[in-house]
């Protein structure tokens, strides 16, 4: 059905006969079913293996429905059906689809970057091994483990890993035709000068990545084999480093022992706390006897029951991960809607039996209560990150007598060096917490700002023209928009918030913008015509808040204002080369990573790079080497 007919519907739920006439053209068999609003757009997407019953659940009266499902039941206005031979199959088309698509009411896990994850690059040569706050979907090849929740225990993790396995330590080389101090110390295998092939890198890599999908013990008897065999081949010095290898290995998770009747089984342990609004789940995963990894995650309380919520957790994050990864025995907290299904598709993908157990004595529960105490307690930290957060807020509004808690704040600030690369930064913060993905940085455009001559004011001002410009030429998008502030935060004096004030006149947004200024001396706020501060304690939660978010903008400020000195600085000697654009600049920096490298080239050397002909690489020659 095209999205153009779909807009003349009215939903389902309002239209018995349609309703019921929809529900009788869907099988029985086993299947996915996705669910449309009027504008054509998915609103969820759903597996079964009777898909007829499951549809018709959603709108029988006496079905109770929690408020999320409730809401989008009421917009439905078209359902399709895909049918699949088995459930495993549903499941498994079902979390294609959802990854595909993204439906709102499919969103279950948030993620608040609150958790890191360990990347490994397979889409690249040489992979890299580093730690990330975001999951990116850019390289199907690459791999993500976790959410870890002991961040400090993955970055020690992480440091003893590079001091075991010989790896890339630095992320640019640090000489151009030798390698660094790393790969004398037997460190780094020689990466940047290729001293060591792909296969050979990659094969270390892999054995990096077995600690991370919980095979350290499979790991240590494979490093047992060949440290043997290589002293057989009376090759001592592998052999001491194997030992070494192995050694660290067994100290690596030595303090993790959880004591389980049974080692000899993998097995993951899953459960929950919840409030009213927020849910914490914990996944212990244990690997002969012990404790090899904690991941959390984050839900919605009124996403679904326990039990549905643990099964979304669980099929996410199977998903990503390889069939040597699953294990045999999952325990869990609640019983799951769908574990049979679940259970199957995972034993497909293991290629061995997988089972789904509600321990309710001994070991076992044990071990589930002790992951259930755990997420009781990140639960509860959230709790009080929340109130503090929420505090803070009603002490903010408090101060400048707001009607409303201030939700998005936004800071300012600039930074130059005498009035070189002079730059901004926007801060965002949302309910109280650093809002990373909304910050944006400015170059200041205005010419009278230079070296020697700077104007914070005049640098101010043409940020806030720039970030409000739009609102100024249509002001009734200010009300559809959820990037429009409720407190913008300068950062400086009265002189710095007066030229803000008199711009946003000017836009004719004064009355749209709550605007305020934060003095660095002695903590002291400022309001738009006020002569004198407001009144306040420097220790207030409110007035805290605001210097969490001035710090940040002057932080990023910083940041952006040295990276763009270095590029001049990189760049300044360039400019100067006749026949030498931007491009072809970033291209040699790229290649040689420095001027000075640069400069030591030869003719044949500069050719190398991609868009540098023989006469410009003459040219180049002979700026750096006059006659």
């Amino acid at each position: 059905m095209s999205r153009k007919s779909l807009t003349l519907e009215s939903s389902l739920i309002r239209d018995p006969d349609r309703l019921e006439s929809r529900l009788k053209e869907i099988p029985t068999e086993s299947g996915v079913y996705l669910m449309r609003d009027k504008s054509g757009e998915i609103l969820y997407i759903g597996k079964s293996k009777k898909l007829r019953s499951r549809v018709r659940s959603y709108f029988r009266p006496s079905q109770p429905l929690n408020p999320r499902i409730a809401l989008m039941v009421q917009q439905v206005v078209e359902i399709e059906f895909i049918v699949t031979d088995t459930e495993a199959e549903a499941l498994a088309l079902e979390a294609n689809l959802i990854k595909q698509h993204q439906p709102y009411f499919n969103v279950l896990l948030k993620d608040d970057k609150k958790y890191p994850y360990v990347c490994i690059t397979w889409s690249e040569n040489y992979p890299r091994i580093f730690i990330t706050r975001k999951r990116r979907t850019d390289h199907a090849k690459d791999r993500y483990y976790g959410p870890y929740v002991d961040t400090r225990l993955l970055r020690q993790t992480l440091q003893i890993i590079k001091r075991i396995f010989p790896l890339k330590q630095r992320p640019k080389p640090l000489f151009k035709d030798r390698p660094c101090l790393n790969y004398d110390m037997g460190r780094c295998p020689g990466v940047c000068q290729l001293l060591i092939s792909s296969e050979d890198y990659r094969k270390t890599v892999q054995q990096v990545a077995m600690i991370f999908q919980g095979r350290s013990s499979e790991l240590e008897e494979k490093l047992q084999t060949q440290m043997d065999q290589a002293a057989e081949n009376l090759n001592f010095e592998q052999a001491a480093t194997l030992r070494d290898q192995i050694k660290a290995l067994k100290s690596l998770n030595a303090d993790q022992k959880v004591s389980l009747s049974d080692d000899t089984v993998s097995r993951d342990a899953i459960a929950l706390a919840a409030d009213e609004q927020h849910c914490c789940i914990q996944l212990f995963q244990v690997r002969a006897g012990r404790l090899v990894g904690r991941l959390g995650f984050f839900a919605e309380t009124q996403s679904g029951t326990p039990g549905a919520i643990l099964e979304r957790v669980l099929e996410e994050h199977y998903m990503m991960a390889e069939g040597v990864e699953i294990p045999t025995e999952i325990l869990v907290q609640h019983e799951l809607p769908e574990g049979e299904i679940l259970a199957t598709w995972l034993s497909e993908r293991k290629g061995r039996k997988v089972q789904i157990v509600v321990p309710q004595r001994q070991t076992k529960a044990e071990l589930l209560e002790m992951v259930q105490r755990n997420a009781q307690y990140e639960l509860e930290r959230t709790q009080r990150f929340a109130d503090r957060n929420l505090q803070s807020l009603q002490d903010l509004a408090e101060i400048l007598d707001l009607s409303d808690l201030p939700r998005r704040i936004e800071g300012y600030d600039i930074s130059h060096i005498q009035g070189s690369n002079a730059v901004a930064s926007q801060v965002v913060f949302i309910d109280g917490v650093a809002a990373t993905q909304h910050y944006r940085h400015y170059k200041i455009k205005n010419e009278n700002i230079k070296i020697g001559h700077s104007d914070d004011f005049a640098s101010l001002a043409e940020v806030i023209s720039r970030r409000f410009r739009r609102y100024a030429e249509d002001p009734s998008i200010i009300e559809e928009n959820d990037d429009f502030p409720d407190l913008v935060m300068i950062d400086g004096g009265k002189g710095q918030l007066s030229s803000v004030v008199e711009v946003l006149q000017e836009m004719n947004l004064l009355e749209y913008v709550k605007v305020i200024s934060l003095a660095k001396q002695r903590e002291e706020i400022f309001l738009p015509g006020e002569s004198e501060p407001l009144a306040t304690d420097a220790e207030q939660s409110g007035v805290q808040l605001l210097r969490r978010v001035r710090d940040e903008a002057h932080r990023f400020a910083i940041t952006f204002h040295r990276q763009q000195r270095l590029k001049k600085s990189r760049r300044s000697r360039l400019d100067e080369i006749p026949g030498l654009g931007f491009e072809r600049q970033k291209q040699l920096l790229a290649h040689f990573h420095s001027v000075d490298y640069i400069r030591e080239a030869s003719v044949k050397q500069l050719q190398e790079v991609s868009g540098i002909g023989e006469q410009l690489a003459k040219e180049i020659y002979n700026y750096f080497h006059p006659v």
